[in-house]
Parts: structure tokens; sequence; C-alpha cells
């Protein structure tokens, strides 16, 4: 397409240059040029004040014209946080300061994704500005505040009487399950203290912001959620996995051990496969998770999945040497308990060839084993 030397000047802030070109009759300030670019949307996004004044002070200026990805002079100028342009662009009425972009964004939503506070500040105090606004994956501008962990931009937005907390992207996710799976505690915080934030709104898994926390080892976040009468430290997701059994699976030892000390939390808990928190730890190798639960009275080390496999036999298949060692020092731990296909522990270890788990199951196994 090519670009105008209008175009030309805009972008480089040549201010004297679009004067002179705007006093020609043939000269369109609306004509788009590389990337559907027009002169106003170059002047915005690069800030240049001056320029996009005197390109105002043409009565033929759209001002609302979108670029070919959908942004428009006021979009690329809070992309950018180029304050003083928002200014100058939000000063007009005939501007639209929610109109969104291609992918449903909006000039505030973009500010408070790129923590552009001043440019969030002056958009809040716009009239039509929807603070809710949604793009088409459910993001709003709260919710990329509560991702970035940006504290001021989420006041700002928390301020505002018609404000949502509980809007959830197209995962389900709220700003407060972002702010938990980020670790970003001051926001957790600052979010909780909202009387209606609702504190275990799970996402479209069924995962609760401790959830997330506890499988990202978010241990501040999970003693701040713990606190809270409304939140069930042992509530499952849609699989039947608990915050535990997350928390073991990636081998997080503090947010275990917190874990194991609330009263209401069930350590031997089974998720709809039948997996246990001590199945995920011993299947993915987490030695210090394995050694806490069988430490518990309450824990049954040989309680089987679904499909009859122990957490040794699940052990022994990721060749966990190290925790088949600690499960086998367990009276408890029976290494004969077969799988419904009739294989056990040691079977499966020479099935495939696993040497050192072999040695550490055949001298503690009954004379013979099933090979189907």
């Amino acid at each position: 397409m090519g670009n105008t030397p209008l175009a030309w000047a805009a972008e480089n802030g040549h201010e004297e240059v679009v004067k002179l070109l705007l006093g020609r009759d043939d000269v369109d300030p609306n004509k788009a040029g590389d990337g559907g670019k027009t002169p106003l949307i170059r002047a915005a996004g690069g800030g240049h004040e001056g320029v996009v004044e005197v390109l105002l002070g043409r009565d033929d200026l759209d001002l609302d014209k979108s670029d070919d990805e959908g942004e428009t002079a006021l979009f690329c100028a809070s992309k950018k946080g180029h304050e003083g342009v928002v200014k100058i662009l939000l000063d007009r009425d005939d501007i639209d300061p929610d109109k969104e972009g291609f992918d449903g964004q909006t000039a505030l939503s973009i500010a408070a994704y790129g923590q552009h506070k001043g440019v969030v500040r002056i958009l809040l105090g716009r009239d039509g500005v929807n603070p809710n606004k949604q793009g088409l994956d459910g993001d709003t501008a709260l919710g990329w505040g509560a991702w970035n962990g940006d504290e001021e931009v989420v006041k700002m937005l928390l301020g505002q009487e018609d404000i949502n907390p509980n809007n959830t992207d197209d995962g389900g996710r709220t700003p407060l399950w972002w702010a938990a799976c980020g670790a970003k505690e001051a926001m957790v915080k600052m979010l909780l203290e909202r009387d209606d934030v609702n504190p275990e709104k799970p996402d479209d898994k069924g995962q609760t912001p401790l959830s997330c926390a506890a499988e990202n080892g978010n241990e501040g976040v999970v003693k701040i959620l713990l606190a809270r009468d409304d939140v069930n430290p042992d509530k499952p997701d849609d699989n039947g996995n608990t915050p535990l059994s997350y928390a073991a699976l990636n081998g997080h030892r503090g947010v275990v051990e917190i874990l194991l000390g609330q009263d209401n939390v069930n350590p031997d808990k089974s998720n709809k496969d039948g997996h246990t928190p001590l199945w995920w730890a011993a299947g993915s190798g987490r030695e210090e998770v394995v050694e806490m639960l069988l430490a518990r009275e309450d824990v049954n080390p040989n309680t089987p999945d679904k499909n009859g496999q122990t957490p040794l036999y699940h052990a022994a298949w990721y060749r966990r040497v190290e925790v088949v060692r600690i499960l086998l020092r367990w009276d408890e731990v029976n290494p004969d308990n077969p799988d419904k296909c009739r294989q056990t522990a040691l079977s499966l270890a020479a099935r495939n060839g696993h040497t050192r788990v072999i040695a550490l199951l055949q001298p503690q196994t009954a004379a013979t084993h099933s090979t189907d």
C-alpha cells in the first residue's frame, strides 16, 4: 500500500511538515498506509502530542478509524503508555473511549496489561469507559492487573463502584485465581479485602485459587487463603484432585506440611482414578513428600488406583529408585500387590529392565510372580 508523505511526517513527529501538508486541498488526513495505519494512529503510537493536536484541527478527521489489527489512535497511545496523547484524545467528545480492538481488548485493558498506571488513571476518569469490559478471551483490565501483580492498577480498578472482581476469562479464571497462581501475595490480600470476592471460585476444570497456589508451591498465598473460614482446604477439582494432591505431585514440601496441618484435610483422598497424594508423590519421585505422607497413620501406603496400581507400583514404573527404597522400609507396604493385569511391582520392573528397582524388590517379594 505504501505510506503518504503525511503519514511519514506524522510518524516521525514533524509537526511543521504536517501543518504544511494539511494545508493542501489534495491531502486526505485519514488515508491509511502500511498496516492500515492512518497519520493519526502513527502520531498517537509515537507519542507525538503536537502532531496529534494539529491533526485534530481537521474537521474531517476520523478519530476512531482502526488499522488492520483493529487498533485506534487511542488504543495505540494507551498501549504505549503515552499519557499526554491519551489526554488530548479523550478531550474530544466524538471519540469512543471503549472501542474494542480485533481481540476485544479496549484502551483500558491494554493499558492495564502494559502496567501503564497513568493511562489507566486517565481512562477511569472518563465517562464511557467500562472497567468490566471483556475481550474475546474474557480478559478484563482487573484480570490483567492481577496477573501482572500491579497493585496500583488493581487498587484503582477496585475503587470503581461498578467493578466486578469475580469476572472470569474463557478458562473460568478470576483475578484472584491469577493472583494466587502467580504468588502475588499482596494482590491476593487486596482482593480478599473485598466482601464480594469469592475465594473459592474455581476455573473451568474445577481448580480453586488455593489448589493452583498449592500446585505452584506458593506457600505465602496458601497460608493467606487457609486463614479464611470460607475456604475448603480439601476441595477437589473436577477430576477429584485436592490441593494436597497437587502439592505432592510437584514436590512442594512446605505446602504439603501446611496442608497436613489442617484438621479437615484427608491425606489419603483419592481422585476419580484412585490416585492419592502418596501415589502422585511416589510416581514423580518426591522423596521428602513420600516420607511425610508415610509418617501419617491415616495414610494407607497400599491404596491402589482403579487399575490396581499402588504407590510402590507407580514408583517402580517410573524408576524412582529412592522412593522404592523408602516405601520398602515400611512394614505396611506390600510389594506383592498385583494390579488388574496381575502384574506386581517386581514383574513390571523385570519387564522394563529396571535393574536397580529389581535389586530392591527381589529380596522382599514372594518366590513367584506373574509376568503376564
